[in-house]
């Protein structure tokens, strides 16, 4: 008996008499469409680590404009220092850099000591990406910090 009144109730609360039916209905409102960034040249960063290899594309500025990395594609565990975790890496974000800003040419700056290194970089340019200059900035010790004391067994 309840629930009936409930129902009969509803349609006559949704006509109120103080508020007219266009207010009722919202107007659509329309985001502008952000405008489509070209970069034709822009600086790729490799960093392949023993454990995971990252991939991040910028522009000139430095400004990242996409990246990605073996974990993200989707290996987990030892799978992601492989090359071909690295590959599939490179090209995910090579594409999205191709496709989305229209970029053309790259300068690729690797660093670390991984086995994704080679890879990542042949896959930028089976990606379609022409590679200007390949740069290795792995940063080296010129006798840095004392190593911890030998190990006894």
């Amino acid at each position: 008996m309840a629930k009936e009144q409930q129902k009969n109730a509803a349609p006559d609360a949704a006509v109120t008499p103080g508020k007219p039916a266009a207010a009722a209905k919202r107007k659509k409102e329309f985001k502008k469409k952000r405008e489509r960034r070209i970069i034709p040249h822009g600086v790729v960063y490799v960093a392949a680590t023993f454990n995971n290899t990252q991939i991040s594309i910028t522009d000139t500025d430095g400004r990242v404009v996409c990246w990605s990395s073996a974990g993200a594609i989707g290996f987990k565990g030892s799978r992601k220092g492989t090359p071909y975790a690295a590959q599939q890496a490179s090209l995910a974000a090579a594409g999205v850099a191709r496709d989305q800003y229209g970029m053309k040419s790259v300068e690729v700056r690797v660093k670390g000591p991984g086995s994704g290194r080679e890879s990542a970089v042949r896959a930028l340019a089976a990606a379609g990406l022409h590679i200007v200059v390949i740069r290795d900035v792995t940063p080296i010790p010129h006798n840095g910090c004392r190593p911890p004391k030998r190990r006894r067994v």
